[in-house]
């Protein structure tokens, strides 16, 4: 099984997680709100970290599940965001509906960043 981060625990995010924790995969999740993340443990098992950078570190895929460009670009840039914890290799996966240029852009800055 792999080992995962879920970025996003809202309506659809945190069943999704879930579901992957149940069948067997290795889930650490992210929510700006703690108390969600601290809830979703509780319930499911795995583990939580306090930055997508941390549920990042050593996962195999990040998922994200979250609301729309800013969110996205949030959780993915900057010294805390996503892409400066995944490992060279690593999968994003983004479950969010955002607009076209924020997904070209996030593409070339996890090329910058993840394969460094």
């Amino acid at each position: 099984m792999a080992k995962l981060a879920f970025l996003g625990l809202g309506v659809m995010g945190a069943p999704m997680a879930g579901h992957l924790q149940k069948a067997g995969h290795d889930v650490t999740v992210y929510n700006r709100t703690t108390t969600k993340a601290q809830d979703w443990v509780h319930a499911h098992g795995g583990a939580m970290a306090t930055t997508p950078r941390a549920a990042a570190d050593g996962a195999d895929f990040v998922m994200a599940c979250v609301g729309n460009d800013d969110d996205l670009r949030g959780v993915c840039l900057g010294d805390d965001g996503a892409f400066a914890g995944m490992q060279a290799g690593a999968g994003c996966v983004g479950h969010t509906t955002v607009s076209a240029k924020v997904a070209v852009a996030l593409y070339g800055a996890a090329g910058r960043c993840i394969l460094r």
